[in-house]
């Protein structure tokens, strides 16, 4: 079965991921992994879909915009993937980073990760605490890859301790969901 990729982003509202995995359906497709999320009023869904041999990526497209003009939103995308693309590699490890609001955060964070050839796999983010002092607060999944703990954790405390930040890596428990 041919693999799709589909995104939609909106303003959020009751129904939208009904609609969009309906029409799905409809179209004999079957969604086999999935992530969805509100941020600030916003809905985002990224769906990985198996469809029947023969199903067209513009029949999809065609049938999601529907949804989308019912749901009013702002865009719905329809990718093809191809089969022969290797899945990454599960996340093996949970970092937790604390620090004072600042621009830049996920950025030095990230830079770290990707400099020491670890795969991001999951990453959110929220301010806590009161207005006057809000604290930045950050929980990635991530895949160590052949990368040693010890040493990403050194290099994660390097860039923390330029932003006094508090950083933590832990072994991810391995149970699903």
């Amino acid at each position: 079965m041919p693999e799709l990729a589909v995104t939609a982003i909106g303003r959020d509202r009751p129904g939208i991921v009904a609609s969009v995995t309906g029409a799905l359906l409809d179209l004999g497709g079957n969604v086999e992994d999935s992530q969805m999320s509100i941020l600030g009023g916003h809905f985002a869904v990224m769906l990985l879909v198996a469809v029947p041999d023969g199903t067209q990526r513009d029949q999809v497209i065609e049938r999601l915009a529907e949804v989308a003009q019912e749901h009013e939103l702002e865009a719905i995308s329809v990718a093809e993937v191809s089969g022969q693309t290797a899945r990454p590699a599960p996340p093996s490890h949970v970092l937790t980073v604390y620090g004072a609001d600042q621009p830049g955060i996920v950025h030095s964070v990230a830079s770290a990760l990707a400099e020491a050839g670890v795969n991001i796999t999951d990453l959110e983010t929220k301010l806590t605490g009161s207005s006057e002092a809000p604290v930045y607060v950050m929980v990635l999944e991530v895949a160590l890859g052949g990368a040693a703990a010890q040493d990403i954790e050194a290099a994660l405390r390097q860039a923390g301790g330029e932003r006094d930040l508090e950083v933590s890596l832990r072994e991810l428990d391995t149970d699903p969901l």
